[in-house]
């Protein structure tokens, strides 16, 4: 009988840490990641909290180079918006991420691919 609860009791707490793995080790998506496909974001805006980061997630091996700004008419147009946290030619490639913030002050602000015609994203901060 002793025998029998000594192993209970070690496949127990032998459990215990796969368990906690397992639910620490499950992650949904962050509300505050925007994916890149090919010459594009997947989504052209989000809105995120005040004082969040942003995540960028290259979902293949495309390099893309990331900055504060936009394409207007074809043309790319660095900006410098006060308040936005400074993306200055952040690199992204190789199903790699990049995180840029936070993000401190309300308003909207621009990020784009500098090489990829009119891929732009807009960030509203709430």
């Amino acid at each position: 009988m002793k025998q029998w609860l000594i192993v209970l009791v070690v496949l127990g707490l032998l459990s215990m840490p796969l368990i906690g793995c397992g639910e620490s080790g499950t992650s949904s998506p962050s509300p505050n990641t925007v994916h890149t496909q090919g010459a594009k974001f997947v989504q052209s805006s989000i809105t995120i909290s005040k004082g969040s980061m942003l995540t960028l997630e290259d979902d293949d091996a495309t390099l893309h180079i990331i900055a504060n700004g936009s394409w207007v008419n074809g043309v790319p147009t660095p900006a410098s918006e006060g308040g936005a946290p400074s993306a200055n030619n952040m690199q992204l490639s190789n199903n790699g991420s990049i995180h840029i913030g936070p993000f401190n002050t309300a308003g909207t602000y621009h990020l784009y691919c500098t090489i990829h015609p009119n891929m732009n994203l807009s960030v509203q901060v709430q």
